[in-house]
């Protein structure tokens, strides 16, 4: 399983050898170091653990000054865990963007941008009411339960409340363009996230020819 940790940068466009636009993402991916590697037969499951960008040792707690002087790297600010089928690294490792080549699909998580408290239109996709002859109804949620039967508001109803902050996967994007010189990776679409958030990049688990 290929697998890597990237920092959004932000959206451009290019050309392709026919001159069509290609909007792209721009992600800087790795260089990443394997700080943990976890077995079914210590863990119970298969997994990798990578680091992404060095921070300085005062800004680190006890326990993680541990852990990077056992795996024998460089503190790291970020830590994810990728779960894999089988385990083809060793602590210590470095994976660079290069795991990754043009034209394959790639999965990508992150976390999505924050909108704050917002009404069920924004929120849900709700369309809103007549806004003339005195409806005195516009952007509201709508029926809240009638009278006695129910007589309460189900759970799980789509109301008002907070949008955004949510943890989303985006399956099979392709990959445009790799710059290994940069640790830049071009990925076709958007991905979740605002500038300079964290992903997490994995190879496609459905990918679609």
């Amino acid at each position: 399983m290929k697998a890597i940790i990237g920092k959004k940068i932000g959206m451009t466009q290019i050309f392709d050898e026919k001159g069509m636009v290609i909007p792209v993402t721009i992600i800087q991916a790795g260089p990443c170091a394997v700080t943990q590697v976890k077995s079914t037969e210590t863990d119970g499951y298969n997994a990798i653990q990578l680091g992404f960008g060095e921070v300085k040792e005062k800004h680190m707690n006890k326990p993680a000054k541990g852990h990077f002087a056992k795996a024998g790297i460089a503190n790291q600010k970020h830590l994810r865990e990728f779960r894999v089928a089988s385990i083809d690294v060793k602590v210590g490792d470095e994976l660079k963007v290069d795991v990754f080549t043009a034209g394959e699909k790639i999965d990508i998580q992150g976390t999505t941008k924050g909108k704050g408290f917002q009404g069920v239109i924004k929120r849900h996709g709700q369309s809103r009411g007549p806004m003339g002859h005195g409806s005195m109804y516009h952007r509201r949620p709508g029926s809240m339960g009638p009278t006695s039967t129910p007589g309460r508001v189900f759970k799980g109803k789509k109301l008002p409340g907070h949008m955004g902050v949510q943890t989303v996967t985006i399956q099979n994007l392709d990959v445009v363009r790799i710059d290994l010189d940069k640790n830049v990776i071009l990925v076709k679409g958007s991905v979740p996230g605002a500038k300079g958030s964290l992903l997490k990049i994995r190879q496609a688990v459905k990918a679609t020819k």
